[in-house]
């Protein structure tokens, strides 16, 4: 199955540093939170995150996400103010001495302006630039956004999420969120989107977005997916986090088959390794 991106989306320009799409890439997971569900407190001194960013680096991660308030179910929110004292510092320091881009894991247009001022060049929203000014913020930027589905806020999202059928209000959700994108000075070429599995979805609907997610890269545009060490393989496997390594490396590779462009990690050299071979069998011609 060909992979779904445009040629027009195939090399981002991320506030100078390129993102390569021409193959499935790593998007590795650094989050500065004391709270996120499988990596809460391990990096919120400066030296630690920056060393596990440069060690994501060393096993082939194309890009770093850095995120500053935890979106797993039942978290609380975080202020402007410490949402920035958390992010600035790590992207500011980063910035300087790596060369891959650096994304920024917020909804906050407040956060997008100063992590974008302070080096970074990819917004990762989950909530779809949805927020008051977030689309306004994005499009002055200038930089590539991933626009991602979420059912109700992290706070709420896992009471009983309902869909009549669940690939198709996403698909839509998306088609959406694209057009308003593009209505609002945002052009498809600076776009990503991301099918949000675990927000807002029973694993049913997870299971079924990912059976189907070539429904999902069929609008034409890059996939971004984060399955990493999901609950989803917690509740199938009854695992632990610490435990969900081998589940989340083969819902990479389902992914990436299915035409995922982009897979958010906390595992960055295993799924390298996975997505690798996915993509040469792909490719593999007589």
């Amino acid at each position: 199955m060909a992979h779904c991106a445009s040629p027009l989306s195939r090399y981002l320009d991320c506030g100078g540093k390129v993102l390569n799409l021409n193959r499935p890439q790593v998007m590795g997971v650094l989050n500065i939170t004391p709270d996120s569900f499988s990596d809460g407190g391990k990096y919120l001194i400066l030296e630690q995150a920056l060393q596990r960013a440069h060690q994501m680096i060393q096993e082939g991660a194309a890009i770093i996400d850095v995120g500053g308030e935890s979106t797993r179910p039942g978290a609380a929110p975080v202020s402007v103010e410490e949402e920035l004292h958390r992010v600035i510092p790590v992207i500011k320091a980063l910035s300087r001495e790596i060369s891959i881009p650096l994304s920024i894991d917020t909804s906050k247009p407040e956060i997008m302006r100063a992590a974008v001022a302070a080096g970074a060049g990819f917004i990762n929203d989950i909530n779809a630039l949805r927020q008051e000014g977030a689309l306004a913020a994005a499009r002055e930027l200038g930089v590539p956004i991933c626009l991602m589905h979420m059912r109700g806020k992290p706070q709420t999202m896992q009471q009983n999420p309902a869909y009549d059928d669940v690939v198709e209000e996403v698909r839509g959700f998306l088609l959406d969120r694209i057009i308003a994108c593009e209505r609002g000075g945002i052009p498809r070429e600076r776009l990503l989107v991301d099918p949000g599995f675990g927000f807002g979805k029973k694993s049913v609907h997870n299971l079924l977005l990912l059976k189907y997610l070539h429904r999902i890269c069929e609008l034409g545009l890059p996939v971004l997916v984060g399955l990493s060490r999901k609950s989803l393989i917690g509740t199938m496997l009854q695992l632990p986090v610490g435990e969900r390594l081998y589940g989340s490396l083969a819902l990479a590779t389902l992914a990436a088959w299915q035409g995922a462009t982009m897979v958010r990690t906390h595992d960055v050299q295993a799924t390298m390794q996975v997505l690798a071979l996915c993509d040469s069998a792909q490719k593999a011609e007589e």
